[in-house]
């Protein structure tokens, strides 16, 4: 196992573990485990971050002319690695998204113009962080793209994409007492659904970026 694995494997491990065994920390610790907000949280972005991973780094491929150059175990001509990184970074990026969402609901009157400030946030915070990513990682020399400032500018706008419908969505997640809807509550059930569908909305948003653009898209898995 390579230690690049090892490393992203015990950073991801922080999240998932942390609540299941300090229970306590997350005001959980009276419910049943598929009723915690912690475990259904990890649910939700688990299954958010293996699609991005699985499916959109594909659009990367193509679009920007990304690459993963180090040699590494591969699902998709993905390395296995970058599934565990995404866990830990997307916990890190939506718990501050609702932080931000949550302070701006509570200091503000419901009204047009909170709505469209709330909009105007969650564009913003979707560019920043997809930029500060990029950047971060620049030095990282086993990820590689085609035209550096590109990936930069463009770049940054098309992964943004991810936390335009991300952001919001995952806000949802127990953010009210859940209401009873023929019989149904919001449950592990309906995380894993809205986590699903997130991700789904997130894939035909890049395909009409890719279109408008005029790239073609192939799915290419590089040779054992």
């Amino acid at each position: 196992m390579s230690v690049l694995v090892v490393m992203c494997l015990i950073l991801a491990a922080q999240a998932v573990l942390l609540p299941f065994l300090l229970p306590a920390l997350t005001y959980d610790e009276r419910r049943p485990l598929a009723e915690r907000y912690s475990f259904k949280a990890n649910v939700w972005l688990a299954i958010f971050g293996f699609v991005g991973n699985y499916w959109y780094t594909h659009y990367f491929y193509s679009v920007l002319g990304a690459a993963y150059t180090m040699p590494a175990w591969r699902l998709n001509d993905v390395p296995v690695a970058m599934f565990f990184a995404t866990h830990f970074y997307f916990c890190f990026y939506h718990v501050l998204s609702n932080a931000a969402l949550r302070k701006i609901r509570t200091s503000y009157e419901p009204s047009k113009r909170r709505l469209a400030f709330e909009a105007a946030s969650i564009v913003a915070m979707s560019y920043l962080t997809a930029f500060m990513e990029t950047l971060t990682i620049s030095g990282f020399p086993y990820y590689s793209f085609e035209d550096r400032d590109m990936a930069y500018t463009v770049g940054s706008a098309f992964y943004g994409i991810y936390f335009l419908v991300s952001f919001p969505m995952f806000l949802r997640l127990d953010e009210t007492p859940p209401t009873v809807v023929n019989g149904a509550t919001h449950d592990l059930f309906a995380t894993a659904v809205e986590a699903l569908a997130s991700s789904m909305a997130v894939l035909c948003l890049l395909d009409f970026v890719r279109l408008a653009l005029g790239i073609p898209f192939a799915m290419k898995v590089a040779a054992a």
